[in-house]
């Protein structure tokens, strides 16, 4: 509870800070401490430290997992904010009000984290999903963030309305909002041949592919992030699309068998759809950063083994892979937005110009790539062990499709290391500075540290 109380408190604090100063390099100071606040109260309550007592009614329910992950989020966040806090600056005059709108969509993850019932659902993907609307389109002087900002509203409006129509569906079948009930009164519903109850959970799942760019819902993805501010970008394709997954998991941990012999053809057929339009269509752009909006939607595709596993297995994977996409993509992105040309002509020579900045770049590129001795690799290995341990030999070939898209992803990610080393260019980069450059190492450090010791993350899950 700490978290969803403090994170909207902090957005508040943000929005009220702009009142008292127009200092952004203030508000952004502001900003982080709030961040690192909420990182601790969260820590007090996934160990028992201290939390706020409150009588949910049964429609949250906090468990280690859920507070977990949210201080993996929280701390992606913070590192975030460390990293992008003076690009954010400079995206317009309203600094107060789009860190207000990262809290606010920080409490609808927390939301999402500790749902109870198909309502705190809903308002978990709203409250996490409006912020996103407004900062997508906060660079209102580019028609590009104009149109992205218009785009993602009205297709997260329309998938809003596909999750309402399924959720009213499931409650007509059980007369129930409360995950527990559902599910044996959904399986009642499949044993009696009644069809409203699985359809209803069919719709969310639909709309919850929605929101984590799962094809083949995804054509708004590479849009979306092309036009929205970069540095919001980031915070989108990282932060948000994990919560994504989670709600995906904790709502499906049950309810999977309720779809029968359904899950295991529908599951399937979305990871391959997904992990080809990714690959695929990444391999031919030439904008760097709409590549890497085409590779969240190939990661997309390896997140979702968690959802179609759904074991002890699954559950530690994606809280390996949130953190290791997150920093790394985070770390990307954060580099990106200082280049003056974003496509792959733009890297050329950086090596030779900004070797350091080359170098942790790589790294990220190769965690993302899924390279040995990152903490992508053993990301993708716990995904695919997952898939292994629910289906056996059933899902062999599920698997080997997988391993073959992330060879193919080796290839357009590798196309910005060769620019970086083996062309000749002038790569341009603005504004890097020492303390800019300590946040990439701490980052490039974790991602190495995770992928030699995955255990260092885990641990503290068990602890």
């Amino acid at each position: 509870m700490n978290a969803i109380i403090f994170s909207t408190l902090a957005g508040v604090v943000m929005m009220f800070s702009g009142i008292f100063t127009k200092n952004k390099s203030t508000i952004t100071n502001v900003a982080r401490i709030a961040m690192a606040v909420l990182v601790i109260v969260n820590l007090l309550d996934t160990y028992g430290g201290w939390m706020i007592a409150v009588d949910t009614k049964n429609l949250l329910s906090f468990s280690k997992f859920g507070l977990f992950f949210n201080t993996i989020m929280f701390v992606a966040t913070l590192l975030f904010f460390i990293l992008s806090g003076r690009d954010i600056e400079k995206v317009g005059n309203y600094v107060a009000e789009y860190y207000a709108l990262i809290f606010f969509s920080l409490c609808g993850i927390a939301i999402l984290t500790s749902f109870n019932g198909l309502l705190m659902l809903f308002l978990g993907v709203e409250i996490m999903s409006i912020p996103l609307y407004i900062l997508t389109g906060a660079d209102k002087k580019n028609l590009k963030s104009n149109e992205a900002s218009l785009k993602y509203f009205l297709m997260g409006s329309f998938s809003t309305c596909i999750m309402l129509m399924g959720i009213t569906l499931v409650y007509g079948a059980t007369g129930n909002f409360n995950l527990p009930p559902i599910a044996s009164s959904v399986t009642v519903a499949v044993a009696s041949n009644s069809i409203i109850g699985p359809l209803g959970l069919l719709l969310i799942f639909v709309a919850l592919c929605f929101k984590v760019s799962a094809a083949p819902f995804h054509f708004w993805t590479p849009d979306v992030y092309d036009g929205s501010p970069s540095v919001f970008t980031s915070f989108m394709a990282t932060i948000i699309k994990a919560a994504g997954f989670f709600a995906f998991i904790r709502l499906f941990e049950e309810r999977s068998s309720d779809l029968g012999i359904s899950w295991k053809i529908i599951m399937p057929v979305i990871i391959i759809a997904t992990l080809l339009a990714g690959n695929i269509t990444a391999v031919f752009q030439q904008s760097v950063k709409r590549m890497l909006a085409y590779s969240s939607i190939a990661q997309a595709g390896f997140m979702l083994f968690a959802v179609y596993a759904n074991n002890d297995i699954s559950k530690e994977g994606i809280l390996l892979y949130a953190a290791a996409y997150s920093l790394a993509t985070i770390g990307i992105f954060s580099i990106l937005i200082k280049m003056k040309d974003y496509t792959f002509n733009g890297y050329n020579g950086l090596a030779k110009k900004e070797p350091f900045i080359a170098a942790v770049n790589t790294i990220f590129l190769l965690s993302l790539a899924g390279i040995p001795l990152t903490a992508g690799f053993f990301a993708k290995y716990y995904m695919l062990s997952a898939a292994i341990k629910f289906g056996g030999k059933s899902v062999l070939w599920l698997v080997v499709v997988a391993v073959l898209f992330a060879a193919v992803s080796v290839y357009y990610y590798f196309r910005v290391i060769q620019a970086m080393y083996f062309k000749e260019g002038d790569a341009e980069v603005t504004e890097v500075n020492d303390r800019f450059k300590f946040g990439l190492f701490i980052m490039a450090a974790l991602v190495i540290l995770i992928g030699i010791l995955p255990s260092i993350l885990l641990n503290w899950y068990f602890f």
